[in-house]
């Protein structure tokens, strides 16, 4: 099966941000997107959808996608996925995502099935990411942003795994919640944290 190409981008005008996020299902951490502008004669070799890369190949290919594209990344705090909830979280990560790249898009194609309430010229594409070079781009670039994250937060709340389970409800981390209660970045809206909310936070 084909990767992702720009076959779908060029019949829109440049400069063209591809945007994805990373996170929606953790039971902890925010929600990361990255918004990603191309130098479609500069494009690193391998981009792929995130989740199809291992570990090594994704961060060698986010630090070379940052050396020849314009890159904004934007978050959701744990906060904001409780208060409007995970959807408009994610949603608004990738509004500040946009905001943050420096360079007004032309167009920006969006990675699921709807696009931020924003005014700006948009389109979303279903498994975009495994279709549109730019937003492959976008896919890596939150990942790796959100496991560096997860990873350093793990340092601060220790007992949770999160540096290898980036905040995802594995059996451990699980095991960990029902021992240690919510810790201060827990989703209490998402309902195996909510069970342990009466715990004291770790």
């Amino acid at each position: 099966m084909a990767g992702p190409s720009f076959d779908l981008e060029i019949a829109h005008p440049l400069p063209l941000a591809g945007v994805d996020e990373a996170g929606r299902g953790p039971l902890a951490g925010p929600v990361v997107a990255a918004a990603v502008i191309l130098d479609r004669g500069r494009v690193p070799a391998g981009i792929d959808d995130s989740k199809k890369l291992g570990a090594e190949a994704r961060a060698d290919l986010c630090g070379k996608i940052r050396e020849v594209a314009h890159v904004g990344v934007g978050i959701a705090t744990v906060e904001e996925i409780d208060e409007i909830n995970i959807l408009w979280a994610s949603m608004l990560a990738m509004e500040r995502a946009v905001a943050a790249l420096g360079v007004e898009p032309a167009m920006v194609l969006v990675d699921g099935n709807r696009c931020p309430r924003w005014t700006r010229p948009s389109q979303w594409v279903i498994g975009g990411d495994a279709l549109c070079l730019s937003i492959a781009a976008a896919s890596i670039v939150a990942k790796e942003e959100r496991d560096r994250m997860m990873a350093d937060y793990d340092a601060h709340h220790p007992g949770y795994g999160w540096a290898k389970n980036k905040g995802y409800g594995t059996p451990a981390h699980l095991d960990a919640l029902a021992r240690l209660g919510p810790s201060p970045l827990h989703r209490r809206s998402f309902a195996p944290v909510a069970q342990f909310s009466l715990f004291p936070a770790a």
